[in-house]
């Protein structure tokens, strides 16, 4: 055995240090666990053994409705990937099939094959669902944003928001009724239905989403809330309308904060979120990844879930690495080999030894 070792390991590398240039383009492309173990991903590698708890059962000892991902029929469709969602996930949104352009192409033609798939799945395996997204300025088909009469458009947003939501009453837990409508200075980011309607979209959209499911908990959701810091104009401006359309009546349950963070920011995510909770019945983490997935950033984002009363869950943008819309920055939280990562053992080192936060009602 020693000897096979010296020459299946060390050989190679005395003959690299006298020709280090050639070493370098020989080795930097092997697959070193093919290599010395026999098998590849291609190949099938069994996932490394697990010992962490489950971070959605830890969230819900906390008092916290769950802790999930995204998903859709194609990576449900992936053994390893539907199996770490069972095991690890209590909750999953629709990264795709739920949006504008999937499920109404052509004005009055739905088409619900992804999203059914996703809620039978989530019904199956006992997971619950964040809808998303109804009402977006992107991923909107053309006939949409050709739209210049406000009769028109808001008899279109009323029947798109009616019909989805309304199909899968009682099995949605929560919908993201508006998504990312504001500009980076904090006011109504430019679209078809703010060009056409100005702010009253948001009512528009928001009591059709009420009289087609009352029991779901309704979200307005939207990117760099919490990223920047409290004082961030995004983040107040939220704040205001949001505040101001629950004062008048507009049935907004919730707001969810995205999180997709560059590296350092998790500084900046509780207080916050906590500014963004406090004027909603319920916040929640909506679409958290974070660059290079250092463990102690993950776990201050989490915390500041856990720290607020009225925060009733986080769902982190995917599964593993490969599969994120950031997939060179290796932002989540399994590995290609769909293994955990440092920063899920982190999560349940430091979330698992926390208490709940006090009580309010949700």
């Amino acid at each position: 055995m020693r000897s096979l070792i010296y020459t299946l390991f060390f050989c190679p590398i005395f003959t690299a240090l006298a020709a280090p240039s050639n070493f370098y383009e020989v080795t930097r492309d092997v697959d070193w666990e093919s290599e010395l173990l026999g098998r590849s991903e291609e190949a099938g590698l069994v996932p490394r053994a697990r010992t962490e708890k489950s971070i959605d059962a830890i969230f819900k000892s906390l008092g916290k409705l769950y802790f999930g991902t995204c998903a859709d029929s194609g990576s449900l469709g992936k053994a390893d990937n539907a199996d770490v969602i069972k095991a690890d996930f209590g909750q999953v949104t629709p990264e795709n099939s739920g949006k504008w352009d999937t499920v109404e192409a052509t004005q009055g033609k739905f088409n619900f094959a992804g999203l059914d798939t996703l809620v039978n799945w989530a019904q199956t395996n006992n997971k619950l669902v964040r809808g998303h997204t109804t009402v977006w300025y992107s991923q909107l088909p053309s006939w949409v944003s050709a739209i210049k009469d406000k009769a028109t458009l808001t008899a279109v947003i009323e029947k798109h928001v009616t019909t989805e939501i309304s199909r899968y009453a009682g099995k949605v837990l929560q919908w993201d009724v508006v998504n990312e409508m504001f500009d980076e200075s904090g006011g109504l980011r430019v679209s078809v239905f703010s060009s056409v309607l100005g702010e009253d979209f948001v009512r528009i959209a928001f009591e059709a989403a009420r009289k087609a499911d009352p029991a779901a908990k309704l979200f307005i959701n939207d990117y760099n809330t919490v990223e920047k810091g409290s004082t961030y104009a995004k983040t107040t401006g939220m704040i205001s309308h949001v505040k101001k359309w629950v004062d008048a009546g507009v049935p907004i349950d919730g707001i969810g904060a995205q999180a997709h963070l560059m590296a350092g920011e998790a500084k900046n995510v509780a207080a916050s979120l906590a500014a963004l909770c406090a004027v909603v019945s319920q916040c929640a983490l909506t679409e958290v990844d974070i660059v290079n997935a250092a463990p102690a950033e993950y776990v201050e984002v989490a915390k500041a879930c856990v720290d607020i009363a009225n925060c009733v869950g986080v769902t982190v943008w995917g599964v593993r690495d490969p599969d994120s819309w950031r997939a060179s920055n290796n932002p989540l939280l399994f590995n290609s080999a769909y293994a955990t990562k440092p920063a899920y053992a982190a999560l349940v080192q430091t979330i698992g030894a926390m208490t709940p936060a006090a009580t309010k009602a949700v």
